[in-house]
This record gives C-alpha cells, structure tokens and sequence, in this order.
C-alpha cells in the first residue's frame, strides 16, 4: 500500500464518526429515536453494522455523538460573542439568536427539538443529556447576555428566567413546526419579514426605558 493511500484511509477512518452520527441524526429526525434501528444507521453511513460498532455500542452513544460534533463546538463561538460584543449588548443578543437559527433551527440540529418533546418520556438518559449538555447551557448563555445588556443600562432588569423564555421560545417553536407540520404549510420557510418583525418586538419590549431630564 503507497503512502497516499495509507493517508487517505486514516482520514477516512478519522472521519466516520462524524459520518455516522450525521446518518443516525436525519433517521432519528424522519423515524424518531425509537424506531431507528443500528443497521439502518450503518447502512445510511455506507457501512456494516460490525464497524459502526467499533465507534458506537448504542443508540444513546449515537445520540451523544450528534450533539458534541454538530452542536456542543458552536457553543464556543457563541461564548466568544459575550467577550467581542459586550459594549453593544443588542447586536450581542441578536447575533446569538440569528446565530442559533442559521446553524441549528434551520438545519437537521433543529429536529432535535421536536425529537426531545416527542421522546423524552420514553428515553429519560437520553433526555437528561441534552438538558445538561444543550439546553442548561444554552439558556445560561442567553442569560449572561441579557445581564451585560442589563449592567450597561441598555435593557430593562427583569426576571431572568423570564425573560429567557419569551426571547428563546419563539425560535424554538419554529424549529419543531419546521420538522412537523411544515408538511401542511405551503411556504414551509420563515417569511423575509420575520426576523426583522421578531427583534423589533424583542427589544422594544427589552429597551431601558431613556431617562428623562429633569426640568428646572
């Protein structure tokens, strides 16, 4: 075997986990957690079932490894945002949330959402997971920017946990609708107008309200 070739199987053994939690990632999206089966994984990834189980002795660790490739690493980028952008705590808050969109609601991840709701009951390790790996981050992290904006005298101080909620959840809807009933909705996209109406609607409702002068 040359050289080349020996590189070139390494980086494709290197690769294959990512392949197959991709592949285990759209089966568990168009069958649910439940119904997919290894073999199907294996065979989604173009390989056999006896080398899929070299990376992966279940389904819990194949859901594990869709969440550290596609979703854990872009936490650091977000994170990163807290540092470069505190001085402007909106464009902080809005990049965050568009941020989420582009590279999770809108893509495959997002169906991970709908998968939590509609399966969380029946597989409650699998769910506690993804709430101590995504989901408890995730809202700390829209919590620490909603508080620079907060110690900076750009938004209101409210509730925190509140708060989370009514700027997060409508994002969140929009990714399960996206994997469910998109079927039934003919443009099966967000209008162009949405995001720019969304964070018209967010930070009217965040604004500090401006101080008034005081008259003599």
């Amino acid at each position: 075997m040359s050289p080349l070739e020996v590189v070139r199987r390494q980086r494709r053994k290197e690769a294959r986990p990512a392949e197959l939690a991709a592949a285990a990632l759209s089966l568990f999206i168009e069958k649910g957690f439940a119904a997919t089966r290894l073999d199907e994984v294996a065979a989604r990834a173009g390989v056999s079932k006896g080398t899929l189980y070299l990376y992966f002795d279940s389904k819990d660790a194949l859901f594990k490894a869709v969440i550290e490739e596609g979703v854990v690493p872009l936490f650091e980028e977000f994170e990163a945002k807290l540092e470069t952008l505190r001085d402007d705590p909106e464009r902080l808050l809005r990049e965050i949330l568009q941020g989420w969109w582009d590279k999770v609601g809108s893509t495959d991840l997002g169906g991970i959402c709908k998968l939590m709701i509609s399966e969380a009951g029946n597989f409650p390790e699998v769910a506690r997971y993804h709430h101590d790996a995504v989901i408890v981050r995730w809202m700390a992290l829209l919590g620490r920017a909603y508080a620079i904006g907060v110690e900076r005298g750009v938004f209101r101080d409210m509730d925190v946990e509140t708060v989370r909620q009514l700027v997060f959840f409508p994002l969140l809807m929009q990714a399960v609708w996206k994997n469910s009933m998109s079927c039934c909705d003919e443009t099966r996209s967000l209008p162009d107008s949405y995001f720019p109406t969304y964070f018209e609607m967010i930070f009217r409702g965040l604004r500090a309200a401006p101080v008034q002068e005081s008259r003599p």
